[in-house]
């Protein structure tokens, strides 16, 4: 069966990078688990012309990815402040009261929702994940167990759920069903309503080769291009843009109803105009943009594993932070595992204790650097460094030192 693109339909999708068949990057193990068969599946990275949709071709149930889930919004500090800081700044310029509704879309814990509460603004969280939104509805986060479409917006609408505000941070590149969300969107969206998107930046992508934000969860890697061609199918106009540095280069798009008032300042135009215009100079519609990125990933597992293997030989004894999907990727395709990694360490109570996919290191939590102190710790959760420096710095000031690949290779 041939693959067609997610976003326009067509079936003359160019390969950018195949990355081998690997784990789901979030299926953690338990102890119980580790001599059973682990599934791995293709990891296939395509870009589409007519679009341009950068995307993978392999496409996991998501009731096995999504209905038990291990990431938790609010376990990180820099997650938290980004988007307090969002809310904030949308309650004051909509002039949001309680008399309007904001809604997140895979809301997880409730991380970005609280804001708006404290602020008293009413909100509901759609989030698929039984266990993330048990915690969100025990923190008083109203929360419907839903994978969101545009039945479930339908549904809402009919109950006079109309929104003012709707939030999709880090999601429109997990679905399959991309249509399906972003007609929800457009159904569930008052007519003066809007619409915010985050999502990692195809771009960033590309040039810090950033390849092990790859993995079965993320289907879609948008441009501002690709953006505006999907949610333009659905009566949506793209009203402004931003680039922020979250999770190694995102990009935050806006969208109102086509057939709404034109209520954005014309500096929000004006971005969205300046950002389309720098994507046509770069590239975003030629396949050349994209043709080195396999090589680029090569010649950092050569760097790396070079690295690795001279401070084995050199006695030395290095850890991991972070167990994240990132990290299932990079491991993964890079083959590193037990033969050069003692365990691996993760701020998240939920994932302390279980083993990761296919390379089967334990996960402990932080404070075992210190007690331990391994000479090294390959840092893979490189896109919040900052955070776990400063988390860390007795570990460093004990002579521990931290190894962030990408985008690339230093020693810290």
């Amino acid at each position: 069966m041939s693959f067609t693109c997610r976003s326009c339909g067509s079936s003359k999708l160019l390969p950018i990078l195949s990355l081998g068949k690997t784990p789901l990057a979030n299926a953690l193990l338990t102890r119980a688990q580790l001599d059973e068969p682990e599934a791995a599946y293709p990891l296939d990275l395509v870009f589409c012309p007519s679009c341009t949709l950068v995307q993978i071709t392999e496409t996991i149930p998501p009731e096995i990815l999504f209905r038990n889930y291990f990431y938790f919004s609010s376990v990180s500090d820099t997650i938290l402040q980004s988007a307090r800081a969002l809310a904030l700044r949308m309650i004051e310029k909509r002039g949001l009261e309680p008399a309007n509704l904001v809604v997140e879309v895979a809301s997880n814990d409730g991380y970005l929702l609280k804001n708006y509460q404290e602020q008293g603004i009413p909100v509901l969280g759609i989030e698929p994940a039984r266990n993330i939104a048990k915690v969100a509805r025990e923190a008083g986060v109203p929360t419907v167990e839903e994978f969101f479409d545009e039945k479930i917006a339908q549904k809402l609408k009919q109950k006079g759920k109309g929104a003012d505000v709707i939030h999709a941070n880090n999601v429109i590149a997990h679905v399959a069903n991309l249509h399906g969300v972003v007609a929800g969107i457009a159904t569930l969206l008052k007519e003066d309503g809007i619409a915010t998107v985050e999502n990692h930046y195809v771009k960033d992508l590309i040039d810090h080769t950033e390849f092990d934000s790859i993995y079965h969860e993320h289907l879609c890697y948008f441009s501002v291009t690709s953006f505006k061609n999907l949610f333009a199918a659905h009566g949506l106009r793209l009203v402004d843009v931003e680039r922020i540095p979250l999770h190694g280069g995102s990009l935050r798009v806006f969208f109102q109803r086509e057939d709404g008032p034109r209520s954005l300042e014309k500096e929000g135009r004006k971005r969205v105009e300046v950002l389309l215009d720098e994507e046509h100079s770069w590239g975003v519609a030629n396949p050349r943009f994209y043709a080195d990125f396999r090589e680029k990933v090569e010649a950092l597992k050569t760097e790396l594993l070079s690295f690795l293997n001279k401070l084995i030989a050199e006695g030395k004894r290095v850890a991991v932070y972070g167990a994240s999907a990132k990290s299932t990727t990079l491991l993964n395709c890079f083959g590193i595992g037990k033969e050069t990694l003692t365990y691996i360490i993760d701020r998240s109570p939920a994932k302390q204790g279980h083993f990761t996919p296919g390379t089967h290191l334990e996960i402990f939590p932080p404070e075992k650097l210190m007690a331990d102190r391994p000479d090294y710790t390959l840092l893979l959760a490189w896109n919040f460094a900052d955070e776990i420096l400063a988390q860390q710095d007795a570990y460093r000031k004990a002579g521990g030192r931290f190894i962030i690949p990408i985008p690339e290779l230093k020693v810290i």
